[in-house]
């Protein structure tokens, strides 16, 4: 068993799904670009955080943080040199640091071998337990490594708070109460995170056009004065980049509908 993981030693490290880590084989025959490929893994991997944040008992940054890291870290290494399973399980870890939710290796490792065999019993204290475990903490000193200890990101959700309490004051109170904007935006702003648009945009402009959709989806209308709302909350916000995460977002829900 590999005790430190380097791009060699991955082919040895256990997977929680049954098979061999590391170094891909052949692909399967399939109409898919390796770029397709690669994106459909992403957005499984933490749509695989998302879940197990919640059965940890995650608040949404600490869940949002992992995303980030995880994204930051193939940005920078190849999907196909990396374990993406195992490379989450250490960005959970560390994320719980990063944002003071500290959450044992036991847990998330128990809790993410259950995500992939949901009738098996918790993993018992034995060499195989205790080399996930080291292959998880060695794990995490590669992404720390490799993001330069840059492992403290501003997120959306400071923001969207804000301007959801804006937006509030301005529309209709009735409007407001029989439709559920706010839920939408908070769900709009989560799915954001299984891709890469979370670290291609600025987390204001995120916010905003999460915002933006929410309304328009339910025919909400703020009411217009000299500037638009989102001018107003948000200076350097255009239409183009409200635009243009939209149609991110839209891709991400394609991309779901081809991953189930």
């Amino acid at each position: 068993m590999a005790r430190f993981i380097t791009p060699s030693s991955m082919e040895t490290v256990p997977r929680l799904d049954g098979t061999p880590g590391g170094k891909r084989g052949a692909p399967a025959l399939d109409t898919d670009t390796d770029s397709t490929r690669e994106i459909k893994t992403h957005f499984r991997v933490c749509r695989f955080i998302m879940e197990t944040g919640v059965k940890l008992g995650m608040r949404s940054v600490p869940v949002a943080t992992a995303c980030v890291l995880y994204h930051r870290f193939f940005q920078c290494v190849s999907v196909t040199v990396y374990e993406p399973y195992l490379v989450a399980m250490s960005c959970i870890y560390l994320a719980g640091k990063v944002e003071e939710q500290h959450l044992r290796t036991r847990d998330i490792i128990n809790v993410c071998h259950r995500y992939f065999h949901s009738s098996s019993e918790p993993l018992n204290c034995d060499g195989e337990f205790w080399d996930l475990r080291d292959s998880v903490v060695q794990c995490e000193l590669l992404v720390l490594r490799q993001l330069n200890f840059h492992v403290s990101f501003q997120h959306p959700h400071k923001y969207l708070l804000h301007y959801l309490l804006s937006v509030k004051s301005l529309v209709n109170r009735h409007a407001w109460s029989r439709t559920p904007v706010a839920e939408t935006t908070w769900a709009l702003l989560r799915d954001c995170y299984h891709g890469t648009m979370c670290v291609r945009h600025a987390p204001q402009h995120i916010a905003i056009a999460t915002l933006y959709l929410a309304l328009l989806s339910y025919g909400v209308e703020v009411p217009v004065g000299e500037r638009e709302w989102w001018q107003v909350l948000c200076e350097d916000i255009t239409k183009e980049h409200i635009d243009a995460i939209i149609s991110d977002l839209l891709h991400l829900y394609d991309m779901e509908a081809k991953c189930t």
